[in-house]
């Protein structure tokens, strides 16, 4: 597997998003299959794994720290472990996507990050990132508490995750950061206005639903259903039946790029991402092995920059739904 470097960090250049093992999308996987699954993904040449104190079940709310923490421990020198701090989820809630709650307050950085290294179990956390902004905390109380865990030994890098650019630099100048960790994919693209201030400040970018939420995959057809009681994508607006009318012109580039490159519209659609920036690295998601090989084959497909201005010509101008663009975030 080829490698990145997101600011000062090396990792694979494709990443394991394992939220999806756990949380969002319908009942969590089978516990042995994940573990084998993961064991493969190293085996593969992976090396970066990405998940969150919040990814769980209303039973057990750190359900993917656990399997994750599990899953890696006799690999623990071959892998680099993401986790996220300061959201939890408004289980008062009614509605099928459950609000979360912003809570980036010192003490309750704290109390995370002692129950993410217990859950992992291991002493340390390659990468730290703030889940949300919390609007009640300021960038810079964040990053100093990020800069004594550094010193402390207990994180080694950290980001943050859909900030806007002046937090992103307020906190960068207060304690340098390592990545973002955003959402992008060829149908959602509002993100690229920060590349210029990533490259000016050595920043990587960690793209998380690169292939929006699976639609990109081109596995799924009008009409599909999904479970309203455990799966996001039910309420997602790519997955409407009307919705694959709308995207017919978007799936044609796709499949004529994946022709012509003898690959699948998945592998496409991360190849694009990884052949316009060198410190892009996509972390699609998935729980089963023949997609995880599919997804580690795009590392592999080299798309000039001529055609990569070709193809985000064509996206600017074509028909396109909406798609999904995050969680509801509450104010405590």
């Amino acid at each position: 597997m080829k490698k990145r470097t997101l600011g000062k960090m090396e990792v694979s250049a494709i990443g394991l998003g394992c939220m999806g093992m756990s949380h969002a999308y319908g009942a969590p996987a089978d516990h042995k299959e994940m573990l084998d699954l993961v064991a493969f993904a190293v085996d593969s040449g992976l090396t970066l794994f990405d998940t969150a104190e919040v990814y769980g079940t209303p039973e057990e709310p750190h359900h993917n720290e656990m399997l994750i923490g599990e899953a890696l421990k006799p690999y623990r020198d071959r892998a680099v472990i993401s986790t996220k701090f300061g959201l939890r989820f408004d289980y008062d809630s009614k509605d099928w996507n459950l609000p979360v709650i912003a809570d980036s307050r010192p003490e309750s950085i704290r109390r995370s990050i002692e129950g993410s290294l217990k859950r992992l179990q291991t002493d340390h956390v390659d990468i730290y990132f703030q889940h949300r902004t919390d609007p009640a905390v300021e960038p810079e109380t964040v990053a100093q508490v990020m800069a004594d865990l550094i010193r402390e030994g207990k994180i080694l890098h950290w980001g943050v995750s859909e900030a806007t650019e002046d937090y992103i630099r307020r906190a960068h100048a207060a304690t340098p950061l390592t990545a973002i960790q955003n959402r992008y994919s060829m149908m959602a693209r509002w993100h690229e206005c920060l590349f210029p201030m990533l490259e000016e400040l050595g920043i990587g970018y960690m793209a998380f639903s690169p292939l929006a939420n699976g639609l990109l995959s081109e596995q799924y057809q009008a009409g599909c259903a999904f479970d309203k009681a455990a799966d996001y994508r039910a309420g997602m607006p790519q997955f409407k039946k009307e919705s694959f009318e709308t995207n017919k012109e978007l799936f044609a580039l796709v499949d004529g790029l994946a022709d012509k490159y003898k690959a699948t519209p998945a592998q496409i659609s991360l190849a694009w991402m990884l052949c316009k920036k060198p410190w892009i690295v996509p972390i699609p998601g998935t729980r089963k092995f023949f997609r995880l090989k599919e997804n580690i084959g795009a590392a592999d497909i080299d798309i000039s920059q001529e055609e990569i201005a070709a193809i985000d010509k064509a996206l600017a101008t074509m028909s396109m739904s909406e798609v999904y663009g995050g969680t509801k975030v509450v104010k405590q």
